[in-house]
């Protein structure tokens, strides 16, 4: 059983950086940039390789949390609980952050846009979780 539930947390920390990072560079650097460029986002080039780095930290995190969070019901519906209490933390830690932080162009449009990629981002990694733990949904999960 711990092997399993390894192997499921191992694939849902590679998932989740092989759906952001083309879905970030989609939007941020091909569909968006201008915009966010304006915004203030960029400072000189972004380091992509940082950039991928923080993702696949952030994957793993996600992943290994995930087993813990028991919030209701099991399967998508939980993926989608867990992936908007994450994304919420994300979207204030990130998009808020930086609004306080620093004087931000048109800064309604940069939350708007922010908020659509978070939802993305999450909605596609909650549909990869429900996916990936859909066996570990009827088994009590305890931590190692």
């Amino acid at each position: 059983m711990k092997f399993d539930m390894l192997k499921q947390q191992i694939l849902a920390a590679v998932a989740y950086p092989l759906i952001v990072f083309p879905l970030a560079i989609v939007w941020h650097l091909l569909l968006f940039k201008d915009r966010y460029v304006n915004f203030g986002y960029f400072e000189g080039e972004p380091n992509i390789a940082v950039g991928f780095a923080s993702m696949v930290v952030q994957g793993a995190v996600l992943a290994f949390i995930y087993p813990m969070f028991r919030l209701g019901r099991d399967g998508l519906a939980r993926a989608i609980k867990f992936a908007a209490l994450l994304g919420l933390f994300f979207w204030t830690s990130h998009v808020l952050a930086l609004v306080a932080k620093q004087n931000v162009p048109q800064a309604g449009t940069y939350i708007l846009m922010e908020t659509v990629y978070l939802c993305l981002q999450f909605g596609l990694f909650a549909l990869a979780l429900a996916l990936i733990f859909r066996r570990a949904g009827r088994t009590s999960v305890t931590p190692a």
